[in-house]
């Protein structure tokens, strides 16, 4: 599973108006809901929240991957939000968060979505993915990136 399949460009959101952690995962969560037709909102909001309740998912200087798992998705997904402004996530460092990696998935996928977080950390080990990603400006240059970056980590393996 490549993580530029998780977060297609239709589940990437350039421009996060969310200000705190609740309002982001609101704002993916409807973002989510509305590129896929879902009506599950309040069960994958759910998710979210009681996974966040065991520990910050705002791993890393301006980072988030906030995840959930449950039975309302049928394979993993994931949404990628870039905020310009930084959001008040309740971070461990303390710090705003700019890239958040929301991942939803069915109970029955844990080795896969343990998979794709070590992966995803991989790649945010580069600081030059991260400020690269940033700047972007639109859902495709984003996915360029992922693609790219991912593609340069599968090489180094």
């Amino acid at each position: 599973m490549f993580l530029y399949d998780v977060f297609p460009p239709e589940l990437i959101k350039v421009g996060l108006e969310a200000e705190d952690k609740d309002e982001v995962f609101e704002e993916l969560v409807d973002y989510f809901c509305q590129a896929q037709g879902s009506d599950e909102r309040e069960e994958l909001l759910a998710a979210l929240k009681n996974r966040e309740l065991k520990m910050s998912t705002g791993i890393r200087k301006g980072i988030a991957v906030p995840h959930g798992q449950t039975n309302m998705v049928e394979r993993i997904y994931g949404v990628l939000g870039i905020s310009k402004r930084g959001i008040d996530y309740d971070a461990l460092d303390g710090e705003p968060v700019y890239l958040v990696f929301m991942i939803l998935t069915p109970h029955k996928d844990s080795e896969r979505h343990l998979r794709l977080l070590k992966r995803l950390t991989q790649l945010l080990d580069n600081e030059t993915f991260f400020r690269d990603l940033v700047v972007q400006k639109d859902a495709q240059g984003v996915s360029g990136l992922i693609k790219k970056y991912e593609d340069i980590l599968l090489a180094l393996d």
